[in-house]
């Protein structure tokens, strides 16, 4: 299995994808390939008293004997690059490599360790799910699953195994899409994961382990969660049992609908420990249909760099709840500047529907096309806004989401200040601000350090000592400092007691 490690403080956690042995990237080939997808009728939700209890649970079995058919155990075959002494997870399937490699080295080194070696490619085997969405042969997988895949091969549960060509695959929502010889096959419905609910039954269906068309169960533990991936997926997260495996294959609904791809799990082991999360199938399906028809995917792009809005940046703000997305950085001539949006503005809406977390914003932008026009409700200095942008393309940068590790401090604003001098200026690339010589208190607390320059104070451009002070003394609980450091700008909230 392959990992990708995520550190966490003061917990250590791994994000797992979940492709038994995947051997990682995406073979794509840009072919043109219409096809009809057909609507299954939708199992029955048949409800089945526990004993015992006063609620009714979903029949899982109904919707498994309907779907599961259309669910398929994914071998690939490929190769890799890894250095004759690496210890990391790409090694043959072979139990006895690590051993004679470990004798070789001890015969040639004399028991010492031996100096790393060139990189040689080597074979690579890896297993998956997916699923059928059309009687043609259209099947929706992980894009890691079928990465760097020289074969691949689908089976179903009749036994039969089918050669499989990857039509493309976006590793940006780690969507991948294939296409097998055949007729007649049978299809998943495919439902909506805009309306699952927290706490709703799901089922998820796959080959953990390589253990085909295995059945699990839980509910959905929450939606629009942001994993720190660099993806713009607003992955539902469940508690449904996955393993090394299940990457690819369908979550479903109580009534048999697909709502999401299994994709990933949090581990401090790389098994299953109770939180897993899928891909939403609104946006899977706007994928698929893009391979399908280009062979590639195209994202849409805003140009800003937001981040969360706690509460402290709320009361700098004068904002009635902490929810939106900050924009800290706007990308000059971009969609987002041409649209007139500026730094301190709070993304509160897109085409309507509420931004809460600031991870909203490029997952809602990511379901957008290039060329589409958007309606962004904005806050700017206590008032609200309507702005409307027409969204670039994702191919040169996309919206980002600042990283905020800064705490609220205590006590006064603590920092010492100077104007820049032209050549300051010049070197960080800004028309003013204020150069922090020094941190203490508050802003030190609040993660401000010594040579980061103050560009701004609640959303206002600093232009004097004077004027800080000034703001400093009308704010009774914190102040938002935008603050740039090299090339990054992030608003930092001060409490100040």
């Amino acid at each position: 299995m392959r990992l990708a490690s995520l550190t966490t403080s003061p917990t250590r956690l791994v994000v797992a994808l979940l492709a038994a042995g995947a051997i990682g990237g995406a073979g794509v080939s840009a072919v043109e390939f219409a096809h009809t997808r057909v609507h299954a009728q939708p199992a029955p939700a048949a409800m089945v008293a526990a004993p015992g209890a006063s609620i009714a649970l979903p029949d899982f079995s109904t919707i498994t004997k309907q779907y599961g058919p259309a669910v398929v155990n994914i071998s690939v075959v490929g190769t890799a690059k890894v250095a004759d002494n690496s210890d990391d997870d790409g090694m043959p399937n072979d139990p006895f490599f690590e051993f004679f490699k470990r004798f070789e080295q001890q015969q040639q080194q004399g028991g010492h360790a031996q100096r790393p070696k060139a990189p040689r490619t080597v074979p690579m085997r890896g297993e998956g799910s997916g699923f059928i969405v059309s009687p043609d042969g259209i099947i929706i997988t992980n894009a890691h699953v079928v990465k760097d895949a020289k074969e691949v091969t689908v089976k179903l549960t009749d036994r039969r195994e089918l050669r499989a060509k990857v039509l493309g695959a976006d590793a940006k929502t780690d969507i991948a899409v294939l296409k097998v010889e055949a007729r007649n096959l049978p299809v998943v419905k495919i439902g909506s994961s805009d309306a699952l609910n927290v706490g709703e039954w799901v089922l998820a269906i796959g080959s953990p382990f390589g253990f085909e068309n295995t059945v699990t169960a839980g509910v959905v533990s929450a939606k629009n969660r942001a994993l720190p991936d660099d993806s713009a997926v607003p992955f539902i997260q469940t508690d449904v049992p996955v393993n090394p495996g299940n990457s690819g294959g369908p979550l479903f609904n109580a009534r048999g609908e697909v709502v999401g791809i299994n994709s990933q799990i949090y581990s401090r082991t790389g098994g299953y420990q109770g939180v897993s999360f899928a891909i939403p199938i609104d946006l899977a399906s706007k994928v698929e249909q893009q391979i399908v028809a280009h062979g590639k995917v195209q994202h849409a792009r805003l140009g800003v760099m937001v981040q969360e809005v706690n509460q402290t940046l709320a009361d700098s703000f004068k904002l009635d709840a902490p929810e939106g997305a900050l924009v800290a950085n706007v990308e000059k001539g971009s969609p987002a500047d041409k649209a007139g949006l500026e730094t301190g503005d709070v993304i509160r809406k897109v085409d309507g529907k509420p931004i809460v977390s600031s991870a909203d914003l490029p997952a809602q932008i990511g379901l957008a096309t290039p060329g589409e026009k958007v309606q962004l409700q904005v806050w700017r200095k206590g008032s609200t806004r309507e702005l409307t942008a027409t969204l670039g393309n994702d191919a040169d940068k996309s919206t980002q989401v600042a990283g905020n590790d800064s705490a609220p401090g205590q006590g006064k604003l603590g920092l010492a200040l100077r104007p820049l001098n032209p050549q300051e200026r010049e070197e960080a690339g800004v028309a003013g601000g204020l150069l922090v010589q020094d941190a203490s208190g508050a802003a030190e607390l609040a993660g401000i350090q010594a040579g980061d320059v103050l560009l701004a104070i609640n959303g206002t451009p600093v232009r004097s000592v004077d004027q800080v002070r000034a703001v400093v003394a009308k704010s009774d609980k914190s102040v938002a400092l935008l603050v740039q450091r090299g090339d990054n700008k992030i608003f930092v909230p001060v409490h100040l007691g």
